[in-house]
């Protein structure tokens, strides 16, 4: 079963994540490390949303985003958890 932790991400963004992102980066490879998070990433033009792909359960992906400093700080305006039924890959 994978996990779809979807980020909706503030106007201002870009212009603030730089002070948060080693902090944001070090939890995203530590789940990544322990096998929980298989990938990551912001989609582009316009900066307005983020994906990140899990393996672990609802309740760990969860505390990331509760514990994310960009959920904490306001970066990230809203976000949600969806099952992904995966049929290739």
């Amino acid at each position: 079963m994978h996990l779809v932790l979807e980020y909706a991400l503030a106007d201002d963004y870009l212009q603030r994540r730089a002070a948060l992102r080693e902090e944001h980066l070090a939890l995203l490879r530590a789940a990544h490390e322990r096998g929980e998070l298989l990938m990551a990433g912001a989609l582009p033009d316009p900066y307005d949303r983020a994906l990140l792909v899990w393996t672990a359960p609802r309740e760990v992906v969860e505390r990331f985003a509760e514990s994310d400093p960009y959920v904490v700080q306001g970066l990230v305006t809203g976000w949600t958890i969806r099952q992904w039924d995966v049929v290739v890959g």
